[in-house]
């Protein structure tokens, strides 16, 4: 965008150029008595130099003069021009290139004829712009204005970058003496320099954009339009936008387009210019919704026309609650007329949320009714094309309120526009709760099974990323959600991708439905103490292990998904646990999770074949965790991890249904047991080995489904399971006293004296964290600390191991000081090579 400039455009008011143009009249007078002193003009033209001086004063006529109006004055002045120019040179007096410079500068006003006229002699932009160093202030201001006229022209912005204009302009701009009026012209000169893209990186590559984005701040509004036109034309290069947000420009951009001032129109529109462009980055749109506000489409006014206020009727807040009524009614029905009479202040008193959530909707809906919520000239500078993604920047009170007005319309296209802007302006918890304030979730469900595909998958969209929020799921529940959800899901015609969507849903809710989470045992098999469980983790309730009010309301939920959640819903979901990618798995086992927990969704799931299912997301976990290793570096990290996530979903589904004898007589317990095995003693995880170990120890407790004989689980649980997260305990956890209880249970297995187990403290690590705890630690902690260690020592291999760790300076220093366990420090000297 350029800025407004008298030369091109002159009834633009705005145009610095033409609102500076009064602070020059004073010059007139002195341009013309220095005329009379040259002598070529004293002799011949003292006439003509008088017309030509008040030939330039007539220029100074209005801000609204038209470009044709100049003409007189480009043939009366046309004669001197050169006259003028070579006054400039450095061979004159610095008082006669001063006036020439502001004579020139004030014919420049005249348009494109006069600056071609200028311009036709050369080497004069050179004389132009070494004028921008003179002691004169006068000669400085008329150099930079007219340099901005110049370069207005987009012919000449080639010729003024290859004499040095850019450069010596952020000279000045640097310089703390610098006057308004000269920083005013120089950023416009820029501003008009980053209208070429291939000149914008000049711009940046000169460190001057930290600077400019001060300018922002600049006590002169016309420096504030200057900076702030600049960065306008700077965001649309989009590979800039790290650098613009770097620079923190969003935070002030937001200030400036906040301001309600008078004489900031252009500033508030180049800044909406700008946080339009930023916003098109994911990244930064969030940074912008942070700031307070939300990117809003414009619909067109005729979109508006469908909306039709609410009639008369007991007022309610936007989510649909209604306002408690007051148990004494009028005598005469005045409150019935009156309905704020009604209302008990005591009972009603809404939250803020509330409050901004009933501000923003009386605003938008009074716009709407007066057909001034979108004006018909908006975007009309722009091509049919670019209007289909016209935006706005709107106040987040303002811009909830409208998206969920649009989506309230008939216009699909407009619809669909705003349920997406709702999506993409829940970055968090305070725009997913307005949101659901402002009465967003309700139709949204609706238009879930709208006719139209864009606006089903938009609406989808905008309630999976609201449905972060707890709040939300709440809601939708409250709406009748789950019903409508359950029955999408089901339809076969549904894409994948909102398919995917409903299901995170779905998840989501009844993930907040579930209020109380049980970890699993880990350690059943191996006699632990309860060591792994002071590490919480996200899974969700396996064994039930509720009790008392929580109790009775999962099983009324229960009893609510039964009718909802049919044969029809698993089936669906079971086969879109087969088909679907990594990532769709995890999220549609956990819902499968969900319903195990009902008996009658557990026969659905067994009718359904889920075994099959679930035995080949495991076999697709033994593959992964081959893929995983340190042998396989170059497979990608995210579909290991998703991977991972799925198979982990799946295990946690399985817990559940082996609480069930239908289920369990209905799979492959051999195959199941083999798979599970292998992904044990594979780099999958250790949060997916939880479940692993989990499945394994129910497994091995029903009687005839594993051969005690041969299994061995146990001891690989052991050394493939529990010595690893203990390992791994040690050397992340902050937590003193839960290093504590690693290291004595580490001692408690290795002292049983199996090989594997302490070839697999020193395969997982071990090492270093327990000579590590020797130096932290006393008592019985130090003492398992040394005995472990004494332990490892037997292995010759592990030597280099221990000596590398530093344990032999610190158990010199024990048997030193002869400490309590000296005896224990001495016996692992001995044993090391030392």
């Amino acid at each position: 965008m350029l800025p407004a400039l008298a030369a091109a455009s002159p009834t633009k008011h705005a145009s610095p150029a033409v609102s500076s143009l009064g602070r020059y009249h004073r010059h007139h007078h002195g341009v013309l008595l220095h005329l009379r002193r040259l002598p070529s003009l004293a002799a011949a033209g003292h006439a003509r130099g008088r017309l030509l001086a008040s030939a330039f004063a007539s220029a100074d006529g209005g801000a609204g003069q038209d470009v044709g109006s100049s003409e007189s004055t480009a043939s009366s002045g046309s004669a001197y021009v050169g006259l003028f120019v070579r006054m400039l040179g450095l061979d004159n007096d610095a008082l006669d290139r001063e006036h020439a410079i502001c004579t020139l500068r004030h014919y420049s006003l005249g348009g494109q004829k006069c600056i071609d006229e200028i311009m036709q002699f050369p080497g004069c932009i050179t004389l132009i712009i070494s004028l921008l160093k003179s002691e004169s202030i006068r000669a400085c201001e008329a150099a930079a204005g007219l340099l901005y006229n110049i370069t207005s022209v987009e012919l000449y912005r080639d010729v003024a970058i290859e004499s040095g204009a850019m450069e010596e302009i952020f000279s000045r701009l640097l310089k703390s003496t610098i006057t308004p009026e000269m920083k005013e012209q120089c950023l416009c000169t820029i501003w008009n320099f980053s209208t070429n893209e291939n000149l914008r990186y000049k711009i940046l590559g000169s460190d001057m954009l930290i600077p400019i984005v001060r300018f922002l701040d600049d006590e002169d509004i016309k420096v504030k339009e200057a900076a702030a036109g600049i960065i306008s034309n700077l965001t649309l290069s989009h590979s800039y936008h790290g650098d613009l947000v770097e620079a923190g420009v969003i935070p002030k951009l937001v200030h400036l387009l906040q301001t309600k001032e008078d004489g900031y129109k252009i500033v508030r529109k180049e800044a909406i210019s700008s946080l339009l462009e930023l916003s098109a980055d994911d990244n930064y749109h969030a940074l912008i919704v942070e700031e307070g506000l939300v990117r809003v489409p414009l619909v067109g006014s005729s979109a508006y026309k469908a909306f039709r206020p609410q009639p008369h009727s007991w007022p309610s807040f936007p989510d649909g609650s209604e306002i408690q009524r007051s148990s004494r009614p009028s005598k005469y029905g005045a409150t019935e007329l009156l309905l704020g009479l009604s209302v008990s202040e005591k009972k009603t008193e809404p939250d803020e949320a509330k409050v901004n959530a009933m501000i923003g909707r009386s605003n938008q809906q009074f716009l709407a009714r007066v057909g001034a919520i979108e004006l018909d000239d908006e975007g009309k500078e722009q091509s049919e094309t670019q209007r289909n993604d016209l935006y706005t920047i709107l106040p987040w009170v303002d811009g909830v309120a409208r998206l969920v007005l649009i989506i309230g319309l008939e216009d699909v296209s407009a619809i669909a526009k705003a349920a997406n802007a709702i999506g993409n302006a829940s970055v968090n918890e305070h725009m997913r709760t307005s949101f659901k304030e402002a009465g967003a979730v309700k139709p949204l469900l609706q238009l879930l099974v709208h006719s139209d595909l864009p606006v089903r998958e938009a609406s989808a969209y905008a309630l999976e990323k609201l449905s972060v929020s707890s709040k939300v799921c709440v809601k939708i529940r409250g709406e009748a959600g789950l019903e409508l959800l359950a029955n999408v899901v089901k339809d076969p015609d549904t894409p994948v991708e909102q398919l995917e969507k409903m299901i995170d849903i779905l998840r989501r809710v009844l993930d907040m439905e579930t209020s109380m989470i049980t970890e699993p045992d880990y350690n059943a098999s191996t006699g632990s103490e309860d060591i792994v469980n002071d590490e919480k983790r996200s899974q969700g309730n396996v064994d039930g292990g509720i009790s008392g009010t929580s109790h009775k309301l999962l099983k009324q939920d229960e009893m609510a998904s039964e009718s909802i959640f049919d044969f029809d819903v698993i089936s669906r979901l079971t086969k879109v646990l087969k088909e679907s990618s990594p990532s769709l798995q995890a999220k549609c086992a956990t819902v499968l999770e969900h319903l195990s927990a009902s008996e009658q969704h557990a026969t659905a799931m067994t009718a359904a074949c889920t075994a099959s299912v679930i035995e080949s997301v495991l076999e697709m976990g033994v593959i992964s965790g081959t893929i995983g290793g340190p042998e396989n570096l170059d497979e990608p990290p995210t579909l290991v991890i998703e991977v991972s996530q799925a198979v982990a979903a799946t295990l946690r589904l399985l817990t559940k249904l082996l609480n069930f004898d239908i289920f369990v007589l209905s799979i492959n317990t051999v195959k199941i047991v083999a798979l599970l095995r292998s992904m044990l003693k594979s780099n999958i995880p250790l949060q997916s080995k939880d479940w692993i170990t989990e499945c394994l120890v129910k497994l091995e407790s029903r009687d005839g489904l594993v051969d005690r004989s041969v299994s061995g689980i146990g001891m690989e649980i052991t050394i493939y399971h529990t010595i690893p997260r203990l390992v791994v305990q040690l050397m992340t956890s902050f937590s003193f006293e839960k290093k504590r209880k690693a290291v004595i249970e580490l001692n408690r297995i290795i002292s049983g004296g199996v090989m594997e187990y302490t070839r697999a403290v020193a395969t997982a690590g071990g090492i270093f964290p327990l000579v590590k705890m020797i130096e932290e630690s006393e008592g019985d902690v130090l003492e398992a600390s040394l005995a472990v260690l004494y332990n490892l020592s037997m292995d010759p291999e592990n030597h280099p191991a221990i000596i590398a760790a530093g344990a032999v300076p610190l158990l010199k220093r024990i048997v030193h000081v002869e400490s309590p366990h000296w005896n224990h420090a001495l016996q692992l000297l001995r044993a090391l090579p030392v």
